[in-house]
C-alpha cells in the first residue's frame, strides 16, 4: 500500500509550468522489440546516486495504460488518472522521503491490456515517462538517462467477455500469472538487471504539453484529482469449504496449509460490497493451481456454468436474498495464479477488483501450498463523509449508510459501474456529483467529469454518453443532462472561469435539438439512443415516439435543458441566447400541452396519439413548468397514485423527488423509500442498477438518499448561484427530530430541527459571512451567519 505520509502530492503548483509551455526533457519510452500495442507487462528502472540528502525531489510520470511507481522497493503511486491521448495525465510527486544518500532505485510497472483492455481505456501504445524537477543537477529522466527494460512474461490475460458474463461486460482482462517467469525481487535495488534491454523512445516527436507548439501522441496536462484512498480491509468469514478443514488462519495473517494433492474450494464472504486490489501471499505449491472468482452475489445454481451457456439465464433472477448462502454458488469474473514453489510469493492484480464474494478454487499437486496472508484493500476517491444525518430511526440510518458506500464503490479516478462496465455515465454522473458535493463538500471529481464530457463532444455536437471511451456511444437525452450537470454547478459553486469553457459545448448541444423542432413546436427525427429509463415500459430505455414520432417526453427534457441554460447564459450577459432559448422553451412547452395533455385523465401522454402515459413525462411538466404552479401538486399525486402509468425505475426517482419537494409535497418522501428498503432487506449493502433483480449490484444513480436526506427532508438548497445564500426549508415528514450537519463551501451548517405537530423548533448555526432564508409552512424568517433559533 502506498504511504500516504511519504508521497507529497504537489499537483497544480508552479512546479507544472514548464511541462506545459515546453517541450519536456524527457522523452517517452517503451520496450524495443515487443509490440507495443498488444497485451503486455512491462518493468522499467534505473539505479541512480544521489550524492547529499534531498529536502524535496520533484517527478512527473505518466504512461499508457496504467503504471505503479516503486522507489527502493516502495510503491508510491499508481496512475495515470484516466482521461484519453488528448488530454494525458500526469502525477507530480516528491519522492525525496524514500530516497537515501547513495544508490538508489526507481521502477515502473506498466501494463498494456491491448485488444482486451477496458472500454473506458484510451490508448496509443505502450510507453512510460518520468522526468526529474529542472532545477536538479540529476538526471533520471526517461529517453536520456541509463533506464532498463523486460517484458513480464508472468502476466497474459484472462479474456472475459459478455457472453461469458451473459451481461453487458466492458471492464477489461482478468489476470493470468505463471510465477516460474516471474522476476522477482525486480523492483529492490539489489536485483540483477544485466540481461534487460535498453528501452528506445517511442517517436520521434517530443513530449509536450497539451496545447504547446509541437504535436505529440500524448499531449501531457497535469492531474486534477488527488490519489485514492487506500485502506486495508480483513476478510472476516469463511462461508463454506470443500476438499479440506476449514481454516481461516490466514485471513488474520497467519499460515493456512492447503495439503498436496488436494482440490479446495474456500468461498469468502467479505459481509459487504467492496472494490480494489485484494493482496495475497503465499509459499510452496509448485505446479499448483489457484482460481480466484469474484462476485458481487452469489446465484441459485449449483453449476451456473453448464446453465449460462444456453445463452437463456438471466442470473438476475437468481440472487435472491445476498445473505442466503445455500443452494447458491460463485459466478463471476476471475483470476487464475500458478505458484513456483518460491517462499513468499505475492499477487495484487493489475486492475481493481470488485466483490463481496470471492472463491479460492486451489489444485495442489506433489506439493502443499501455505496461504500466508489475504485481505483486500479497499481502494476509492477519497470522499470524506463531512454531512451527518441523525433521524433516530434506525432503518433510515441502514439507508443512508447504503447510500454512501454505493456512492464511494463508484467513485474512483471517475464515477463508474465498478463491476461490469468500468464506465463514466452522463446520467450517473450527474446524480453522484450533487452527492459528493452534498456530502463531502469535495466538488474535484465533478469538475474533472464536466472537463471530460466536454471533451467527448463529436462533430455533430453532441457529449457522447460516457466518457473516456474508446467506443463511441451517443445518448442524445444525457448531452442535455451535461448541460444540467454544469446547471447544478453553477448553483453550488462559484467559479465563472471554469463555466465560461463549456459556453461553446452547451450551445452545440442545444443547437442539435433545436434543429430538430419542426413546425409542430416538438423535436423530431433524433438519431442515436435516445434512453431515459429502465422502466419494462419503454423499449430499451426509449420514451414512445423518441425515435419515429413526437416524444413529449424528450421535448421536455430539452425544455428544461434550455431553461438551465438560460440561467448561466444570463450570468455571462449572452442575452441573444437567453431570448432565443427562452422563446423555445415556451414554444416547446405550448406544443406538448396542447398536442399531448389529455384532458380526461388529466396529464400529459406520451405522444400525440394520448395512448400512453408515464410519471416520467409528467415529472417532467412540473419541473419545467409546462403545467401551471396552482395545478402542480394535484399533477403530482397523480403520479404517484396512478398505477396504469409507466413507473419510474430507482434512477429516474431521482426526478420524481424533485418534483415531489418542487411542489410541497416532500413530507412524503419517507413513504416512497420501499425500493431502498427492498434491496437492504434482499440483503444487499449497495444499491442497483434497478430495484428489481438488478444486473450490477453498485449503481451510483441509485445512491440519491444520500443527496434527498440533505435537499428534500433538511431542505438544504442555495437561495442563488455560487450558494451565495441558502434556503432552509424542512419537509420532515413523520420526523420528530432531525439533527444534521451540511458542508457548504463557506463552512458547516449545523441544524437541530424539533417537531410537534405542525411547530417547530429550530436551531441553526451558519458561517459567518453566509446569509440565508428559513422557510415553513408558508412563514418566512431571514437567516444571518451564526447561531439563531427558530421558532415557528
Amino acid at each position: 500500500m502506498i504511504n500516504p505520509e511519504s508521497t507529497v502530492k504537489v499537483n497544480g503548483s508552479g512546479k507544472d509550468i514548464n511541462l506545459l509551455k515546453h517541450t519536456w526533457k524527457a522523452q517517452w519510452i517503451t520496450h524495443p522489440s515487443a509490440s507495443t500495442l498488444d497485451y503486455g507487462v512491462f518493468l522499467f528502472r534505473q539505479v541512480f546516486t544521489l550524492e547529499e540528502k534531498m529536502s524535496e525531489f520533484i517527478i512527473f510520470v505518466s504512461a499508457d495504460n496504467r503504471y505503479r511507481l516503486y522507489v527502493n522497493g516502495e510503491r508510491v503511486c499508481y496512475g495515470p488518472s484516466i482521461g484519453d491521448t488528448a488530454h494525458q495525465r500526469y502525477e507530480t510527486l516528491d519522492i525525496a522521503h524514500q530516497l537515501k544518500v547513495g544508490k538508489n532505485i526507481i521502477a515502473a510497472e506498466v501494463v498494456n491490456f491491448g485488444e482486451y483492455r477496458s472500454v473506458s481505456q484510451v490508448t496509443y501504445q505502450t510507453a512510460f515517462i518520468l522526468q526529474a524537477d529542472r532545477n536538479l543537477n540529476l538526471d533520471i529522466n526517461t529517453g536520456s538517462a541509463d533506464w532498463k527494460v523486460i517484458k513480464n512474461h508472468a502476466f497474459s490475460p484472462v479474456k472475459i467477455t459478455s457472453e461469458m458474463m451473459n451481461a453487458y461486460y466492458a471492464a477489461g482482462p482478468r489476470d493470468h500469472v505463471d510465477d516460474s517467469k516471474y522476476p522477482w525481487g525486480w523492483n529492490q535495488l539489489q536485483f540483477n538487471d544485466n540481461n534487460w534491454l535498453n528501452p528506445k523512445s517511442t517517436t520521434t516527436e517530443f513530449a509536450v504539453g497539451r496545447g504547446f507548439l509541437y504535436g505529440g501522441a500524448w499531449h501531457l496536462v497535469p492531474r486534477t484529482i488527488p490519489f485514492m484512498e487506500e485502506k486495508v480491509e480483513r476478510f472476516p468469514e469463511i462461508i463454506r469449504v470443500s476438499g479440506i478443514e476449514k481454516n481461516d488462519s490466514f485471513l488474520k495473517n497467519k499460515a493456512s496449509i492447503i495439503p498436496k494433492n488436494s482440490h479446495v474450494k474456500i468461498l469468502i464472504d467479505q459481509t459487504h460490497h467492496t472494490t480494489g486490489y485484494p493482496e495475497l501471499t503465499y509459499s510452496h505449491g509448485k505446479n499448483s493451481e489457484l482460481k480466484i472468482t469474484y462476485a458481487e452475489a452469489l446465484v441459485k445454481n449449483s453449476n451456473p456454468d453448464e446453465t449460462v451457456s444456453d445463452g437463456n439465464l438471466n442470473l438476475v433472477d437468481l440472487k435472491g436474498n445476498r445473505n442466503d448462502f445455500e443452494g447458491k454458488s460463485i459466478f463471476g469474473y476471475y483470476d487464475m495464479l500458478f505458484p513456483d514453489g518460491g517462499e513468499n510469493r505475492f499477487y495484487k492484480p493489475l486492475s481493481r477488483r470488485t466483490y463481496r464474494f470471492i472463491e479460492l478454487e486451489i489444485t495442489t499437486k506433489e506439493e502443499a501450498l501455505i496461504l500466508e496472508d489475504y485481505h483486500g484493500v479497499y481502494t476509492g476517491y477519497p470522499f470524506e463523509e463531512k454531512a451527518k444525518v441523525e433521524t433516530g430511526d434506525p432503518s433510515l440510518t441502514k439507508i443512508w449508510d447504503a447510500a454512501w458506500r454505493t456512492l464511494r464503490n463508484s467513485a474512483d479516478e471517475m464515477y463508474y459501474d465498478s463491476y461490469y462496465e468500468n464506465l463514466q455515465y452522463i446520467g450517473d454522473t450527474k446524480i453522484a456529483s450533487l452527492i459528493s458535493i452534498y456530502v463531502s463538500g469535495d466538488d474535484r471529481l465533478m469538475r474533472k467529469a464536466i472537463q471530460q464530457f466536454d471533451d467527448s463532444r463529436t462533430s455533430e455536437g453532441l457529449t457522447q454518453s460516457r466518457y473516456p471511451s474508446n467506443i463511441i456511444q451517443i445518448i442524445p437525452p444525457f448531452s442535455l443532462i451535461w448541460v444540467d450537470m454544469i446547471y447544478d454547478y453553477f448553483m453550488y459553486r462559484n467559479d465563472p472561469e471554469f463555466l465560461r469553457q463549456f459556453i461553446p459545448g452547451i450551445k452545440s448541444v442545444i443547437d442539435w435539438f433545436a434543429s430538430r423542432v419542426d413546425e409542430t413546436g416538438m423535436v423530431t427525427n433524433l438519431k442515436w439512443w435516445n434512453f431515459t429509463d429502465w422502466t419494462i415500459d419503454f423499449p430499451s430505455g426509449i420514451p414512445q415516439g423518441a425515435d419515429d414520432g413526437y416524444s413529449a417526453n424528450i421535448a421536455l427534457q430539452f425544455a428544461k435543458t434550455l431553461d438551465h441554460a438560460q440561467a448561466v447564459f444570463r450570468y455571462f450577459n449572452l442575452e441573444h441566447e437567453v431570448d432565443s432559448y427562452q422563446i423555445l422553451s415556451k414554444r416547446i412547452k405550448k406544443s406538448v400541452l396542447e398536442r399531448c395533455f389529455d384532458t380526461k385523465k388529466g396529464l400529459i401522454a406520451e405522444t400525440p396519439d394520448k395512448k400512453e402515459f408515464s410519471q416520467h413525462t409528467n415529472i417532467l411538466g412540473i419541473l419545467t413548468d409546462t403545467f401551471k404552479q396552482d395545478v402542480q401538486s394535484d399533477i403530482m399525486k397523480k403520479v404517484l397514485e396512478d398505477e396504469t402509468l409507466f413507473q419510474a425505475t430507482i434512477y429516474f426517482k431521482f426526478y420524481l423527488f424533485r418534483a415531489l419537494q418542487k411542489v410541497g409535497l416532500g413530507d412524503l418522501y419517507f413513504d416512497l423509500l420501499g425500493s431502498w428498503r427492498g434491496m437492504i432487506d434482499d440483503g444487499m449493502t449497495t444499491y442497483g442498477e434497478t430495484d428489481i433483480n438488478p444486473r450490477s449490484e453498485c449503481h451510483a444513480w441509485s445512491s440519491s438518499p444520500n443527496f434527498d436526506f440533505l435537499h428534500t427532508v433538511a431542505g438544504i438548497y442555495p437561495g442563488e448561484h455560487g450558494f451565495k445564500s441558502v434556503i432552509i426549508e424542512p419537509n420532515l415528514g413523520k420526523l420528530k427530530t432531525l439533527n444534521v450537519e451540511f458542508p457548504h463551501p463557506q463552512g458547516m451548517i449545523t441544524i437541530h430541527y424539533s417537531k410537534n405537530d405542525n411547530n417547530i423548533n429550530t436551531e441553526i448555526s451558519m458561517p459567518e459571512d453566509l446569509t440565508g432564508e428559513f422557510k415553513w409552512q408558508g412563514q418566512s424568517v431571514s437567516l444571518v451567519g451564526g447561531k439563531q433559533n427558530i421558532a415557528l
